[in-house]
């Protein structure tokens, strides 16, 4: 009888079968296996709130295979992901095989290496309870706002609606920051830049008095008075100050750091970077190594790194860059004080596999993300930059003008990864200056500004939000952001998140019956009793009970006081004119996406598919506009002649003005910029079917 190891994703099957060997049997119990019912809420609230579990529907032959294993196994082990989530996986797996609770059979692999699955074999625990009754409280909360309170706003909004504990305070961020700017007024100021030079030309601005004291420069007559009192004076040189600069790199990366580099750096997603991570953790076939995880847990707050990646990082830093690029000390970055330190940062789990190595065993976007995280570890144990830097005054009449820069001494760890700061930013390297001295001024030019309003949030700054504010947990910043996007409560315009009509009713609906529920601080805190479930120091049940009264008497006085309301969301009106009655159509929403309707209705039913973004290569069949739309049947993009139904022409690709050699069709451009021929039946597009086919 052998050994049977359950692991949670059948994606790192391959790589632990392999480190365990014959004497052991890996499956995998693909993710959950038991949850609450979707057709009920599934809590026994009068009776302590008792989770009503059921096994999973498309899991009944993969729970029979594993109940047959573990009948036939001499030991069973649980080694399902190292989290929350991961420890109720195992809990439910106990339950359902009928384990004993109190043997240790846990275990956890920080990374899927042969090292990472052996020492995580030697130290088998028991289930962590604490873990599960925080997960399971989790569950429950969610469970019952998003059952409670959804039906409220069907009834007051629209049906198919929801509403959740943690992503209403999501998007309620995402509805302030918009009314803020909407409500915001610029305010003029102005800035007087001169051009001195000394050899060579360079830029000092100005500050204020001769004495030191700044002046806000806010209207034009006050900076053309500067320019006119300054302009024929002498500029003279007050003072030089020289130092030296360190500048620290960045520590490796935790969840939400990597989710906010990748959406800056790569324009990923946060699920997009969270699946990617998910496949280099889990292993992948690497040329001469076989099936290896690339990278340590990819869901963690922890900055922790253990000594024996903090050694390799040093060994491979000194043989490739030199000793001096290797710190006195070893670098060691200090985690939040409310960051769950059961595992390491994310790292890469062999510091020698360099992008380049691994270049050819990996997807397009697997290379990008490990370099990302490659790099970002292997800065993280470098040495400082060193900058040489020089601020100068410069007096002209009764005024003050500043100029700084600086230049490299050693650049240290950005000789691998650098991020520019807003520090940098205006700072040049200045010529060689003398106190006391004069110095030619060639221009003074006076600039108009307006204060900008804050920023939209984008993926990357929406996580930094979550996670300052104590919203959510490293592994749910993604799909949080994700479900207000596909509930259509929010929209992206231009990478930038912006609410939609419907997203702004809810809110401020929530906001006006529910105020803890969009609260941020009262979300936070509910974070810090699930952390406390976690650490045994809270109750689970009594902390949703807590919870529950307050909700529920929230929730009876919000339908009692909204009795017969019905809110209306108000529709995007747009300049597109309905054709039959001259009124400006509408955006409204259907089941393939958004659509252009007649504000008519029902007396006129004319709709129209949404024209996306106007195409600047011109149509192939009339030269007219081509525009992205979206078909009512199949949701499917294409493109189309903005002259329909004059012009019929609609393709699943952008025309790229050629042609086809050998039928004389259209030549297209898909997806990643791959050419292909309009024509179905031309024999280029039959022969790369056939081709794709055996390759498969």
């Amino acid at each position: 009888m052998s050994k049977l190891v359950i692991i949670e994703s059948p994606g790192k099957l391959k790589s632990i079968q392999k480190y365990l060997g014959s004497d052991y049997k890996v499956m995998a119990s693909v993710g959950h296996i038991r949850d609450l019912p979707k057709s009920k809420m599934g809590v026994d609230i009068e009776n302590g709130y008792t989770p009503q579990y059921i096994e999973m529907n498309d899991k009944k032959d993969v729970i029979k295979k594993l109940k047959e294993a573990a009948a036939n196994s001499e030991e069973v082990y649980l080694a399902t992901d190292p989290d929350r989530e991961g420890e109720a996986i195992s809990w439910h797996l106990a339950q359902l095989l009928a384990l004993d609770m109190k043997s240790p059979l846990r275990v956890c692999f920080n990374e899927i290496t042969k090292n990472g699955v052996e020492t995580g074999m030697k130290k088998p625990r028991e289930i962590d309870l604490n873990l599960v009754d925080a997960q399971q409280a989790r569950r429950v909360l969610d469970r019952i706002v998003g059952y409670k309170l959804s039906p409220f706003l069907w009834k007051k909004v629209k049906r198919g609606l929801s509403a959740g504990r943690v992503q209403s305070v999501a998007l309620k961020l995402v509805v302030d920051r918009e009314r803020e700017i909407e409500g915001f007024v610029p305010e003029e100021y102005w800035t007087i830049d001169a051009k001195l030079s000394k050899q060579r030309s360079f830029i000092a601005k100005f500050y204020g008095t001769a004495q030191g004291e700044k002046i806000a420069v806010k209207t034009e007559e006050e900076a053309n008075k500067i320019v006119a009192e300054t302009e024929n004076e002498a500029f003279t040189v007050s003072s030089i100050k020289k130092g030296v600069r360190k500048k620290q790199p960045l520590p490796p990366f935790i969840t939400s750091t990597l989710q906010q580099d990748a959406a800056r750096r790569l324009n990923f997603t946060g699920l997009r970077t969270m699946r990617i991570a998910q496949q280099l953790y889990e292993g992948i076939e690497i040329e001469g190594l076989g099936s290896t995880g690339l990278i340590t847990y990819m869901r963690t707050d922890s900055l922790r790194i253990s000594a024996e990646a903090t050694a390799a990082a040093q060994k491979f830093i000194s043989s490739v860059y030199g000793e001096k690029y290797v710190p006195k000390k070893p670098r060691v970055y200090k985690t939040k004080g409310n960051a769950q330190d059961a595992h390491e940062a994310i790292r890469p789990t062999i510091t020698e596999l360099t992008p380049e190595k691994a270049k050819a065993s990996l997807t397009a976007e697997q290379y990008k993300l490990y370099k990302l995280i490659w790099e970002r570890f292997i800065a993280s144990q470098m040495e400082n930059c060193l900058q040489d830097t020089v601020s100068v005054d410069v007096i002209a009449g009764d005024y003050l003008y500043k100029a700084s820069g600086y230049t490299v001494k050693f650049d240290g760890f950005t000789a691998l990864y650098d991020v520019k700061e807003a520090d940098d930013e205006g700072e040049v390297s200045l010529p060689e200056l003398v106190c006391g001295e004069t110095v030619k001024c060639k221009s003074i030019t006076p600039y108009q500004h307006f204060t900008q309003p804050p920023a939209r949030y984008n993926e990357s700054t929406l996580t930094k939000a979550l996670e300052e504010n104590g919203i959510g947990r490293p592994s749910t910043y993604a799909p949080i952001i994700s479900n207000i996007v596909q509930r259509d409560y929010i929209e992206k315009e231009k990478k930038y998140f912006k609410p939609t009509k419907l997203g702004m009713v809810v809110t401020d609906l929530i906001a006006e019956y529910f105020k803890k529920i969009v609260d941020v601080k009262f979300t936070a805190g509910m974070e810090q009793n699930l952390d406390k479930i976690d650490e045994g120091k809270l109750s689970w049940v009594e902390t949703v009970d807590r919870f529950y009264k307050d909700f529920a008497a929230t929730l009876k006085k919000a339908e009692d006081s909204t009795s017969g309301v019905k809110v209306k969301v108000p529709d995007q009106e747009t300049e597109e004119i309905c054709e039959n009655c001259g009124r400006n159509m509408v955006v409204k929403s259907g089941r393939f996406g958004k659509f252009l309707a007649c504000p008519g209705y029902p007396q006129c039913k004319n709709t129209k598919p949404l024209p996306e973004e106007k195409i600047t290569q011109p149509c192939p069949k009339c030269n007219s506009e081509l525009v992205k739309r979206v078909s009512k049947k199949t949701g499917k993009k294409f493109y189309g002649c903005s002259q329909f139904p004059k012009c019929d022409f609609a393709a699943p690709g952008l025309p790229s003005g050629e042609t086809c050699s050998e039928c004389g069709s259209y030549i297209l451009i898909g997806a990643k910029g791959r050419k292909f021929c309009m024509n179905s039946e031309c024999s280029t597009r039959v022969t790369k079917k056939k081709a794709t086919k055996d390759e498969k």
